[in-house]
Parts: C-alpha cells; sequence; structure tokens
C-alpha cells in the first residue's frame, strides 16, 4: 500500500525533474487567480499537465482514503471531523488541479473505482482508528515531501511559493494526525524533519 503511494510520489519527482509547471498552472493550483492571469500567456507544456496529473492522482487517493475512514464506523466524532475537514481540503486541491489540466488542454486523470483505493490502501488491514488515522498520516507525510521535492525545480520564486503554501497545509495535516496518535512530531536530519 505505501510502497504503491510513495511510488507515485516519486513519479511525480521524476516528472517534475524533466521540466517544472507552468506559473498558470501553479497558479491556479494555489487558488491564485491573479497569478494564473498574469501568468497564462506562456503556455503549458505536456509536462505540465503529466505533473498535474499524478497530483490530482493523489488527491483522489487522499479524498478516498478519508471518506472510508469516515463510512468506516471507527472514529470518534472529533476525529471524524478532523478528517472530514482535511478531505474538503482535498476536494478544494482536486478541484483546482482538474480545472487547471482542462484550462492548459489537458484530460484530467479519473478516479479510480472504490474497489481498487480498496485494494492499494490494504482496507481489510484496518482495524481500529488508529490503523486508520497512521494510514491519513502516512499519505499526509508523502504529500508534503512530493510539494517539497518540486520546489527546487522552479526558476520562478513565485511557483516555489505555491508550492511551499500547499506543502504547508499538508505539514498542518500531518502535524494534527500525529497530534491526535499521541506521536512525537519528527525531528529530522540536521532539524529538518521534511523533504
Amino acid at each position: 500500500m505505501i510502497q504503491d503511494s510513495n511510488t507515485t510520489r516519486r513519479s511525480l519527482f521524476r516528472v517534475a525533474g524533466a521540466g517544472v509547471l507552468s506559473a498558470a498552472a501553479v497558479g491556479l493550483l494555489g487558488n491564485n487567480a491573479a497569478m494564473a492571469a498574469m501568468k497564462g500567456k506562456a503556455g503549458a507544456s505536456a509536462n505540465d499537465v503529466a505533473i498535474l496529473n499524478v497530483a490530482l492522482g493523489l488527491e483522489h487517493e487522499a479524498i478516498n482514503a478519508y471518506q472510508i475512514g469516515a463510512e468506516s464506523g471507527l472514529l470518534d466524532k472529533g476525529t471524524l471531523d478532523l478528517a472530514l475537514k482535511f478531505q474538503s481540503d482535498h476536494k478544494s486541491h482536486r478541484e483546482a488541479l482538474a480545472s487547471t489540466i482542462k484550462k492548459l488542454g489537458g484530460k484530467a486523470v479519473a478516479e479510480k473505482s472504490r474497489d481498487e483505493y480498496m485494494t492499494s490502501l490494504n482496507v481489510a488491514s484496518i482495524k481500529s482508528a488508529t490503523d486508520i488515522v497512521k494510514l491519513a498520516q502516512r499519505l499526509e507525510l508523502g504529500a508534503v515531501n512530493a510539494y517539497l521535492g518540486v520546489i527546487p525545480s522552479f526558476s520562478d520564486k513565485a511557483l516555489a511559493q505555491v508550492s511551499a503554501k500547499l506543502a504547508a497545509d499538508e505539514v498542518l495535516h500531518y502535524t494534527a494526525l500525529t497530534s491526535a496518535l499521541g506521536e512525537q512530531l519528527p525531528v529530522g536530519i540536521n532539524g529538518f524533519p521534511f523533504g
């Protein structure tokens, strides 16, 4: 399960290494219409659409993971409310990504079937609320590292800033989930726990 998610996230890095998101794509992704309008005339490459589709696939996965957790009946009200809030954030990311892909002339990757997510997320192994929160925590950490991993690819500081904002959103999710588990936040290497 996690290997599949991490493999997908690594493919985001590989695609990003071949080229960077256009300013228009990242502007729309970050819900920054002014930046998108200003930079949109530069045009987008097929690589931009490919990067956005990988990210969209990850958002589909997160939305489904939170939905599966919400429907499990294992979460207490506070944890359920938090999970639904985070799912809502991912739905906003998904809509921004899909809209951007369409505006760039691409075709948004389709969401998989519920059964495919049940299998890829190894839902059969989930027996407790802790299992659900740990799954969400691992997915959020992968998202943090994916967004941070793309930042160095940007030549435009505005693009790096948008990617950093998205990473910050995922760090917030990861931190809340880690706290809910009663775990310590990571120390990391040389004081850098993410990236």
